[in-house]
C-alpha cells in the first residue's frame, strides 16, 4: 500500500511544480519524502502548499490539496503532526539560543580544538568589522564561505549548523536556516535541468546556511560529466551573487577536497577559509559515549569502562581511511544499549541502577574491531 502512497504523491508534486513552475523543487522535497524518510522535507513541502493562497487558480489549488492529502496518506495523519510538532519545538529551541548559548555549544563539543579556534576567531572578526561598519570605519569586504576538511564523522555537518545560527544572531544571515545536500540534490538527468535545480536549493539557502557534503563528487567525472559543470558554473555564479545573505560550506575528504579546488581555481577564489577537522583520539571517543550516555541517562561501571576505552584504543591502533570516529562511537553506543536491554530483561525486577548501568559483559567481542 506504500508503494500506492509513493507513486500519488510523486505524481502530484510533478503536476503541482509544473502548474506553479517550481523548477523541480517540488519534486524534489517529495523524492525526499520517500526515498529519505526526511521530515524536514516533509514540513518544507507542506509549507510550500500552504503559502500558495487564495490567488491562485482553481486547478492549482486543487493539485495542491492532491499533494496535501497524498502526505497525510503516505505518513498517517498523527505522523505528520509529529513531524510538523518537531518542527516547530526545533526551531523555537533554536531561535530562543542567544550568541552565549551558541558559542557555549560550540566550544562544549568533545574535541575539535583547531576547529574551534578558528571558528572563534572567525566570529570574532566578522563581529568586530560588523562594530566597524557602524562607527563609520573602513571594512574590507570578505567572503563568509567556508571549506571544511576531514575524515566522516568529525562533527563537520553539526558545526555547519551552529555557524548558521551563530552568523544569524551576529546579523550576518537573514534566517540562519541550514540545508544539506549531496550530488543527487544538484545534478539532474537531463541536459540544461541541472541549473534548474541548482537555483532551486540556492534560493531554499537564502539567508541561511547551504551545506554541500562530498562537494568533489559534483566533479570527479568532469572530463566525462557535463552536468557536473553546469552545477559548478551555477553555483560559482550564486556564491558571488548572494555571498551577503548565503553561506555555502563545502566538505569532503581532505586530499578529495584538495583536488577540487585545484582543478577549479575560480571556486576555490570564492573561499578564503578552510578548516581541517582532525580525528577523534581514543580518549575524545570515550567522552562522546560518556556524553551520549549522559544525555540518555545511561552509565558505565568501572570495569565496563576500562574495558570500552581498551576497545577505543583497538579501533584506533587498526583503523583505516574509511574510520567513521563519532559515527563508530554512535554505532557502538547503541550495540551497547542493545546488549544491556537483553541483559537486564532477563532480570525479574530490575533497579534503577539496572536499567542504568551498562556493563563489561554487555560489551561483547564482535564490536572491539569493527
Amino acid at each position: 500500500m506504500n508503494n500506492v502512497h509513493e507513486e500519488e504523491l510523486l505524481n502530484h508534486a510533478s503536476k503541482l511544480d509544473a502548474v506553479v513552475n517550481a523548477n523541480g523543487e517540488i519534486t524534489r522535497l517529495a523524492i525526499s519524502v520517500v526515498e529519505e524518510d526526511n521530515n524536514a522535507a516533509t514540513v518544507e513541502l507542506l509549507k510550500r502548499i500552504s503559502e500558495l493562497g487564495k490567488s491562485q487558480s482553481r486547478q492549482t489549488l486543487t493539485i495542491a490539496k492532491a499533494v496535501k492529502d497524498s502526505v497525510i496518506k503516505y505518513h498517517g495523519y498523527l505522523r505528520v503532526k509529529e513531524i510538523c510538532g518537531q518542527d516547530t519545538k526545533n526551531s523555537n529551541t533554536e531561535a530562543e539560543k542567544s550568541l552565549s548559548q551558541l558559542l557555549e555549544e560550540l566550544n562544549s563539543l568533545v574535541g575539535l580544538s583547531n576547529v574551534k579556534k578558528k571558528v572563534n576567531d572567525l566570529i570574532a572578526y566578522h563581529h568586530v568589522r560588523m562594530l566597524r561598519e557602524q562607527a563609520g570605519l573602513r571594512s574590507q569586504g570578505t567572503t563568509l564561505h567556508l571549506a571544511f576538511t576531514g575524515n566522516p564523522g568529525t562533527g563537520k555537518t553539526t558545526v555547519a549548523r551552529i555557524i548558521g545560527h551563530i552568523y544569524k544572531q551576529l546579523g550576518l544571515l537573514s534566517k540562519g536556516q541550514f540545508v544539506e545536500v549531496s550530488r543527487t540534490d544538484l545534478i539532474a538527468g537531463y541536459q540544461g535541468q541541472t541549473a534548474l535545480k541548482v537555483k532551486a536549493v540556492i534560493e531554499s539557502a537564502k539567508g541561511g546556511v547551504l551545506f554541500i557534503d562530498e562537494a568533489y563528487s559534483l566533479t570527479e567525472n568532469d572530463h566525462s560529466d557535463s552536468y557536473g559543470r553546469e552545477c559548478l558554473t551555477e553555483l560559482t555564479k550564486a556564491l558571488e551573487d548572494y555571498r551577503d545573505d548565503l553561506v555555502v560550506i563545502v566538505a569532503g575528504y581532505t586530499e578529495p577536497m584538495k583536488q577540487f579546488f585545484e582543478s577549479n581555481p575560480g571556486l576555490k577564489s570564492r573561499f578564503n577559509t578552510f578548516i581541517e577537522f582532525d580525528d577523534y583520539s581514543a580518549s575524545e571517543l570515550f567522552g562522546i559515549f560518556m556524553k551520549m550516555c549522559k544525555d540518555n541517562h545511561y552509565s558505565i561501571s568501572s570495569t565496563g569502562s576500562a574495558r570500552l576505552q581498551q576497545m577505543f584504543d583497538e579501533a584506533l591502533r587498526n583503523k583505516t581511511n574509511e574510520f567513521a570516529n563519532g559515527r563508530f562511537v554512535r554505532n557502538t553506543y547503541e550495540d551497547l544499549v542493545m546488549n544491556h536491554a537483553g541483559r537486564v530483561n532477563r532480570i525479574l525486577h530490575p533497579s534503577r541502577q539496572d536499567l542504568m548501568e551498562i556493563k563489561a559483559e554487555d560489551i561483547h567481542t564482535e564490536f572491539e574491531n569493527e
